[in-house]
Formats: C-alpha cells, sequence, structure tokens
C-alpha cells in the first residue's frame, strides 16, 4: 500500500493500515486539516466548499468521507458528485466559495485515489500552504464544530452545463465556424466523468457526428488511464476506420488533452499547448506565454512568432500559475496536453482545450495533420535514473551544474541544459532516489542520444562518489 502526502494534497492506494494507505482515517484526518486551515486564515461567521469527484469505483466512498468531514468541521458544502476537476475549479469561482476538494488520482490506475486541495480563487493552494495543512494533519491540530454549528450539505449536479456555457460565451470560441465544418469526431473518455462532460460539449459546439468510446462513467478503466500515444491505439484505430476528422482523448478527471489526427496518428501531447496558444496569439496581436520547463521549445518558436514573450515556470501546476499571473500571460499550460486560459480561470481545463481547438481547425479550413505541419517539430525523451537509497541526488545535480556549467542553464527547478536547439532537464524526486531526465531535439534519435549521454554522466559521478 502507498500514501504520500505532499503539498498539493494526499494520494495513495485504497485501504490498508492508517498511515501506510488511503484508508477511511487518512481521509478524514487531512480533510480536516484542510477545514481548520482555512477558517484559521479567513476568521469568517460561515464558510463553503465545493466538493466534486471523478468516476473510479472508490470514488463515492471517499466522497461521502470528506463531504461528512467538512459539515462536521462546521462547513456548508456543494457537492457538486460526478465533475470534473476544471468544473469544480469554475464553480469555486462562482459560488464564490471559501475552497474546494477535488476528489481524484487523475492518470492513476484505479487502485489509486486522492484529495486535490484548491483555494478561494479555485487555484491549487501554494507550496507554502500546503506545508502548513501537512503540519496541521501530522499534529491533529484541528478540532469539529458543536452540534449547532455543523454544516449544510447542498448537492447540485449543473455544474458541468454550467462550465459548458461558460466555454460557449467565450469570444474565441467560434461555435459558427465549427458547425459549418460539420466536423466528426471521436472521443475515448476512459470510463469516467469525460463521458459526461465531452459529448454534451461537441453537441453544444455544433459537431455533426460524435463516435463514443469508453463514455460510461463507472469507474472500470478500460486501458492505462494516462493519456499517452501507448495507451491509444483504439481510438486511433477508431478515428481511422470511421473516417473521423479527429480524436479527442482525456484523462478521468478531465484536465488533460489529448489529440489523434485523421489519419490515426497522434498530433503530440506537447502540441495540445501549441496549437492552441497559436490560435489564441493569432486573435491577440501576440501576447505572452508559459510553459514549465519540461515542455517542448516549439511553444517558445510560435509566441515569438507573434512578437511575444515566453516564460518557463518550474514543473507543476501552481508554478505555471503563478507565473502566467506575473507575466499577464494570455495562455499556458503544461506539455502533458494541460491548457490553462485565463479568460475562463487559472487551471487545465479539456473542455475549453477542445472548443478552442476545434475554433482553430475550423478556421484553418484543412486537416489536422496539415494542421500540425505548421508547426516547428521536437521530439522529447523521457527517462528516468533509478538509484539506490544512499546516493545523494542533490549532490548529483550538483556535480551535473559543475560540468556542465559552460552551457546556458537554469536551476529554477532542477538543472535544464540547454545546447542550440536541444535541452535536456534533470529533476529529482522528492520522494523516492530517482532522478527523471527530459531531453528534446528535432529528432527522437538526437534526443534519445542526448539522454543516454546525461545519463552515463550521471553513472560517472555516482562511480567517483
Amino acid at each position: 500500500m502507498t500514501l504520500i502526502k505532499s503539498i498539493s494534497g494526499i494520494r495513495g492506494t485504497i485501504g490498508g493500515l492508517p498511515g501506510k494507505g488511503l484508508t477511511p482515517v487518512d481521509i478524514v484526518k487531512f480533510t480536516a486539516a484542510f477545514a481548520h486551515f482555512i477558517k484559521n486564515n479567513s476568521k469568517k461567521d460561515s464558510y463553503k466548499f465545493v466538493v466534486g469527484r471523478d468516476a473510479r469505483v472508490s470514488g463515492e466512498m471517499v466522497n461521502n468521507l470528506v463531504t461528512a468531514t467538512l459539515v462536521g468541521a462546521g462547513i456548508d458544502v456543494v457537492d457538486l458528485g460526478l465533475s470534473t476537476t476544471p468544473t469544480v475549479e469554475v464553480a469555486v469561482i462562482d459560488l464564490q466559495a471559501d475552497g474546494g476538494i477535488i476528489i481524484t488520482a487523475s492518470h492513476n490506475p484505479k487502485q489509486w485515489n486522492a484529495l486535490k486541495l484548491l483555494n478561494s480563487k479555485g487555484e491549487f493552494i501554494s507550496a507554502a500552504d500546503g506545508e502548513e495543512v501537512l503540519k496541521i494533519a501530522d499534529t491533529d491540530s484541528f478540532e469539529f464544530a458543536k452540534v449547532d454549528f455543523i454544516g449544510d450539505y447542498f448537492h447540485d449536479d449543473t455544474y458541468i452545463d454550467k462550465h459548458i456555457q461558460k466555454i460557449l460565451q467565450l469570444p474565441l470560441v467560434n461555435v459558427a465556424a465549427i458547425k459549418k465544418a460539420g466536423f466528426r469526431v471521436a472521443v475515448d473518455c476512459v470510463n469516467s466523468t469525460g463521458g459526461l462532460a465531452l459529448p454534451k460539449l461537441l453537441k453544444a459546439l455544433g459537431v455533426a457526428k460524435i463516435y463514443e468510446l469508453y463514455c460510461e462513467p463507472n469507474g472500470v478503466f478500460p486501458h492505462n488511464p494516462e493519456p499517452l500515444p501507448e495507451n491509444l491505439e483504439e481510438i486511433a484505430e477508431k478515428v481511422e476506420k470511421s473516417d473521423a476528422d479527429l480524436g479527442f482523448v482525456v484523462d478521468p478527471d478531465v484536465d488533460r488533452l489529448a489529440i489523434v489526427c485523421e489519419n490515426g496518428e497522434m498530433f503530440g501531447e506537447e502540441y495540445t499547448l501549441v496549437a492552441i496558444a497559436d490560435y489564441i496569439l493569432k486573435h491577440n496581436n501576440g501576447g505572452n506565454t508559459v510553459s514549465n520547463l519540461s515542455s517542448t521549445r516549439a511553444l517558445k518558436e510560435v509566441t515569438e512568432k507573434y512578437g511575444g514573450s515566453h516564460f518557463a515556470s518550474a514543473v507543476g501546476e501552481v508554478n505555471v500559475v503563478e507565473m502566467m499571473k506575473q507575466q499577464n500571460a494570455v495562455i499556458g499550460g503544461e506539455g502533458n496536453g494541460g491548457v490553462i486560459y485565463p479568460e475562463l480561470h487559472y487551471g487545465r481545463d479539456a473542455l475549453v482545450g477542445i472548443a478552442l481547438f476545434l475554433s482553430h481547425l475550423a478556421e484553418f479550413g484543412k486537416s489536422c495533420s496539415m494542421l500540425k505541419k505548421q508547426y516547428p517539430l521536437y521530439h522529447i525523451s523521457k527517462n528516468k535514473i533509478e538509484l539506490s537509497p544512499e546516493v545523494d541526488t542533490r549532490k548529483i545535480i550538483d556535480k551535473m551544474q559543475a560540468l556542465y556549467g559552460h552551457q546556458k542553464h537554469s536551476t529554477l527547478d532542477g538543472l535544464k541544459i540547454e545546447f542550440s536547439n536541444d535541452w535536456v532537464h534533470l529533476r529529482r524526486s522528492n520522494t523516492e532516489p530517482i532522478i527523471r531526465i527530459y531531453a528534446e531535439s528535432d529528432s527522437l534519435t538526437k534526443a534519445d542520444a542526448l539522454a543516454s549521454k546525461i545519463i552515463n554522466d550521471i553513472k560517472a559521478i555516482i562511480k567517483e562518489m
């Protein structure tokens, strides 16, 4: 069993001993700690939280524990039931709530679940706030409300529809062009809440034909739920054989978007953000963009084409959002298919990503594969090196910095080294003796070779330690 407590929330495998797996005891403790943190920092007469969950099989059990704990802590709860991560974020803003909890383990397999914590802006809590919540949980420094002050519970299953309406009202969502294009679209919603949201969204956008794969929100994932190419063979075949114009794939909580072209080839998770940014920048006469240090440099090139500036943040949605605000970015996100469009809200949102991408493709007037050819072609090699527990990964990163100090580099998040048009990013895990190594070049062979060289350098360093 596994339980991981981090600044962004708590996640783990269901069951086992308290403190060793994600058990009811751990769920109640962490929820109570977050409730105490919010109440202690706002000092109001009443409090409201929004709660929503993906469709995984443990979701209802976890949801019952979370909502009851919040009510017991004196907080009114608006329970969205089966929902999506971005929908909960939108609802927190719309309802002027004090916080939110999303019950989802994102792309992790069915035995996992997690609590993602939102502040009153519908954004993930900061690192400092996360540390404080962990401290409260570890020391049991929370209390519950007396009987006259317990919270109220409300159920509201209308927010996916409200979320879609907000998307339709965005000026750059071109419903008329989408309808005119008569798109035929396949979707794979991995039997989670995307199955509730994507068909509704596509119908509202005027998509002519929808081919549904795994849209029953029963939590029985038909394949690995992470939207990576190796997990998407079935929808690729569906797109090609059904003569669809493209396919969309989301993860269980619908904050990541992968796209399949009409020929069954992957558009590329890195290029979801690149293409949507191209569309946004074209209609804004430029603007700034943000992605994390491990995302493709293609976004930087597209941004500069329109006269804007691109900024790279540390990995993690909260870091991307923080830098987007600092740099007044018009679009941002992460290279895993995460699109953040601040015109709607500051959170990764596959639904708004779909609407903007279809608007872009409709105005482009050619195929999905032709659109992909408009962008600089780069390939990222993703690797990791597993080390023995006694190895100090910090020292390895420091020695690599000394070795490559003559190259342009950044230590904002681990170590990123740039080599003309290539780069490599080294990040140490906070929970395991692992260093992740991402390398990008204009061919996968070259990216793999660069990653292999860095791995060999690390191995040489370890021998000398």
